[in-house]
């Protein structure tokens, strides 16, 4: 399982169908609220529970959570349906009012429309003062969804190899990690910077510089009022650095031939340099070190290059967020279940992941960045919403791969064209959506 992967595939197949729409026969403008228990002895019944989590259901992980979950409330039976296309499956499902109990939230749903299939947790004002990523699910002050785990954006990279360049310290600027690629290049046998251009996801993460190099907690506000390309703006400063890299002969021979599996054991034999991802990834090649026989401690993470007064800064944000189907018989239970795998089941650490806890410790792979006093944002997701329906409607698909891949394409030769011709591009179909949709 790739959280990566989740993540950017559900925005994708979101961003793909929120045109054609979800409506749901089964859904009610009314809504309903999944109010938690407060005895756990009198909280019965069996409930449904979708996940994207195939591997954890198939490999008895899910039942074992469930049973440390009867230890509080024996009465309430678990049962687990794990699909592997989620997105599809659970947007046929939604057509009816049986899509489980407990779901998480499919990227397809509008926002506006969480009160007609989800129940409600409880007000934003209360649930913020304990949970990161409330936002996110809010509907006129009402929390529909909470995410379990929390993600990180950053450069995974083989701190051997960087080491072997000479480089020990993380770059600040963007020209700065150019240099230090190049000398990658010129003083070891590692690909300084792997694109997984083919595989195509990826280049989806990207889109988490934002925020990111501003330190911003409203980037994505300025994502809805203002052009995302626009001189000195976050998604500009790290399309360029992309650009600049593969320009630069700084990236894999043939980018059309990468494979992310296999970039893997690669990177922790030091054979890739350096990846952007997210911390999720870290552990993914952690585990390719231990099977190919080398040193985890190799694998690093570094932030973006670029700093504020002095600091780092890296966004959080969510994994997939659990919901309470708001025709479920059995809301106390669902929303038992919610409560107990987001605060108490140990998720987020098993996942090497940040928790949604605001007063958890850090997981240890994010170690480097507290010990670099690296400063995480939790973004403000007001006009998350909107964002989504402005690059619906702009057709520029901040969430999906294609308009990044054109930028490979013209860094490397391609196709042709001027990097700042094709970003003022981006930026004035963008900004035409935004003027189309406030008229």
């Amino acid at each position: 399982m790739h959280m990566n992967r989740r993540t950017v595939l559900a925005l994708a197949v979101g961003a793909a169908l929120l045109a054609s729409g979800c409506t749901g026969t089964g859904g009610t403008s009314k809504g309903a609220d999944a109010k938690a228990p407060d005895d756990p002895a009198k909280v019965d019944g069996t409930i449904t529970v979708l996940t994207h989590r195939t591997d954890l259901v198939q490999d008895g992980t899910m039942k074992k959570y469930a049973a440390e979950f009867n230890k509080t409330y024996p009465k309430v039976k678990v049962e687990f349906d794990g699909l592997t296309d989620y997105e599809g499956e659970v947007k046929i499902r939604m057509n009816t009012e049986n899509y489980g109990d407990v779901l998480m939230i499919p990227a397809v749903i509008e926002k506006k429309d969480y009160p007609k299939f989800f129940a409600s947790l409880g007000s934003r004002s209360e649930r913020s003062k304990k949970y990161r990523f409330t936002d996110y699910s809010t509907v006129q002050g009402k929390v529909y969804g909470q995410s379990p785990i929390g993600v990180v954006p950053g450069f995974v990279y083989n701190k051997k190899v960087w080491s072997a360049a000479g480089v020990t310290d993380w770059p600040t600027t963007p020209a700065e990690f150019l240099d230090d690629l190049k000398a990658i290049k010129a003083k070891t046998d590692a690909v300084p910077y792997y694109t997984n251009f083919k595989d195509m996801w990826p280049l989806t993460q990207w889109t988490n510089v934002n925020g990111s190099v501003g330190c911003d907690p409203q980037a994505t506000t300025r994502l809805a009022e203002g052009n995302p390309w626009a001189e000195g703006a976050d998604l500009r400063v790290g399309d360029t650095l992309l650009h600049d890299i593969v320009k630069s002969d700084l990236i894999e021979k043939d980018p059309t031939t990468t494979n992310w599996e296999a970039s893997k054991p690669r990177m922790a034999k030091g054979r890739i340099a350096t990846m952007w991802l997210g911390s999720w990834a870290i552990v993914q090649m952690q585990d390719a070190a231990k099977q190919a026989g080398t040193d985890p401690a190799d694998i690093g993470f570094m932030p973006f290059p670029a700093q504020k007064n002095g600091t780092f800064c890296a966004v959080t944000s969510p994994d997939y967020q659990q919901a309470v189907n708001v025709h479920s018989e059995h809301k106390a239970a669902a929303r038992a279940w919610i409560d107990w795998f987001t605060d108490k089941s140990g998720y987020a650490n098993a996942n090497l992941a940040l928790s949604p806890l605001k007063d958890a410790p850090l997981p240890d792979v994010l170690g480097p960045y507290e010990e670099a006093g690296v400063k995480l944002l939790d973004i403000d997701d007001t006009k998350g919403a909107e964002v989504k329906s402005i690059d619906n409607q702009s057709e520029v698909g901040i969430y999906k791969p294609d308009y990044r891949q054109e930028l490979v394409d013209l860094a490397r030769g391609a196709r042709k064209g001027s990097l700042d011709d094709f970003l003022t591009g981006l930026g004035e179909k963008w900004t035409e959506a935004q003027q189309n949709l406030g008229s």
